[in-house]
């Protein structure tokens, strides 16, 4: 390395600062550039920290198995109201499925204070209860209805509380005139039908904060304890006088056992179980409640829901075995995308689906009967007009102009932006785009 001449004519450098080059040709480097100037000393060199974008919330990723379930479960409700098939409840026992489910989603939220979670819970609940009541009393005090028709007079009034906030069954009217060709006489207690799951969940609802701390405390103890009680119910170890209270706490334990189940599942406490465990126990259960379903004359036209110890037993089999299947799938497998839609659409209006289902149901079964008046139909194809497939396709057509009409109510419920038929059709048109872009070039 050798040093350059000294040359009279350079200015010697400044302190603190690089001299300037020597004239003439330099070789450069591309790849090195000159030091930053560096501030006088004393200067303030803190650069204002600049405020973090806030990341967007993201979503819970629903879990499109039980997605499949609870929409098989309304399907088999819709289609056991409708044909009456005692063995439908066995095949597959939607109840007690939905009360597994929601009790997995409840365990889920109570991750939040407890009194907030009730408080979502009941505000998604009830307003769309809150739209049939208006509809349902409407209609039926403008067909007679009054407070001398449940035998309490005074207390009629009170009674229509129970359709705010239904700690016990809302009053409806046994037999009203109905509309003559399109909506039948017992168009009121089939309204009336479906409340007491209503009634039930909020029952749930309200108890899940307890249940999940005994859950944590003394697992299969609380699992079991429904069933227990189901049991004394059902062998005459515990009797309760009047009719509210012992038709709640009879639901608490027909389907209480599949309720905590799901909150089990959620908890991770059914994973703890050896996999053969399970398989192993769960069949020999069911065995049991079928053959004390069959002892209690279930081959003679009875079917679970006249059972209550079978049906708990029976249910609590069968969500033990779908729960311990649970594959926990993110996307759909490749043969069941088809159906994404429709089952996107069926778990979005799951509750308006429940309530108006059997006043669709009967509304079929009215205009259908109608065309037995049709003597060219009944003559020549009498067997059209005995079969419940046509009534089917039409109450499910009605349950569609029904999630049009009064489903938005449970996006308001959910403080969503209404929709009127919410099966996820522009969310997946709306990733389109971005998916093709994402393959260009």
């Amino acid at each position: 390395m050798t040093t350059p001449p000294y040359d009279p004519t350079r200015p010697p450098a400044a302190a603190g600062f690089p001299a300037p080059p020597l004239p003439g040709p330099t070789r450069s480097a591309p790849h090195m550039t000159a030091p930053p100037l560096q501030p006088p000393v004393g200067t303030d060199t803190a650069v204002p920290a600049e405020p973090r974008p806030k990341q967007a919330r993201r979503a819970p990723v629903r879990d499109r198995y039980f997605d499949l379930l609870r929409a098989v479960a309304l399907f088999r409700v819709v289609l056991y109201h409708l044909m009456g098939w005692a063995w439908l409840p066995v095949v597959f026992p939607s109840m007690g499925v939905m009360f597994a489910l929601a009790g997995n989603l409840m365990a889920r939220s109570l991750k939040r204070p407890a009194v907030q979670v009730v408080r979502s819970r009941m505000r998604r609940l009830l307003p769309p209860l809150w739209l049939l009541g208006v509809v349902g009393v409407t209609g039926m005090v403008l067909q007679g209805w009054g407070p001398n028709e449940d035998g309490h007079p005074g207390w009629w009034w009170f009674h229509l509380v129970y359709w705010i906030l239904p700690l016990s069954d809302p009053p409806f009217a046994e037999s009203v005139p109905g509309i003559h060709g399109i909506l039948g006489e017992d168009w009121a207690a089939e309204l009336g039908g479906p409340l007491w799951y209503i009634r039930a969940y909020l029952w749930y609802v309200l108890l899940s904060p307890v249940l999940l701390r005994a859950l944590r405390a003394l697992p299969w103890l609380t699992i079991l304890a429904p069933l227990v009680l189901s049991a004394a119910f059902q062998f005459g170890y515990l009797n309760l006088p009047g009719e509210r209270f012992p038709s709640a706490l009879t639901d608490f334990s027909t389907f209480g056992a599949c309720w905590i189940l799901g909150m089990a599942h959620q908890e991770g406490i059914l994973k703890r179980l050896p996999r053969y465990v399970v398989p192993s126990v769960a069949p020999v259960i069911a065995a049991l409640g079928l053959w004390y379903a069959f002892r209690e004359g279930f081959k003679t036209g009875y079917d679970l829901d006249s059972i209550p110890f079978a049906q708990a037993v029976w249910s609590f089999a069968t969500v033990l075995l779908l729960l311990h299947v649970s594959p926990s799938w993110t996307e759909w497998p490749r043969r069941l995308r088809r159906w994404d839609r429709l089952i996107t659409l069926l778990n979005s209006r799951a509750v308006t689906i429940y309530l108006w289902h059997n006043v669709c149901i009967l509304v079929a079964a009215t205009l259908w009967d109608q065309l037995w008046g049709f003597d060219a139909i009944y003559e020549n194809v009498p067997w059209l007009l005995e079969s419940p497939w046509p009534v089917l396709v039409i109450a499910w057509l009605l349950i569609g102009s029904c999630i049009v009409w009064f489903g938005w109510m449970e996006d308001v419920a959910a403080k969503r932006r209404p929709q009127l038929w919410p099966d996820g059709g522009k969310r997946t048109a709306a990733k389109q785009p971005r998916a093709r872009a994402a393959h260009r070039g």
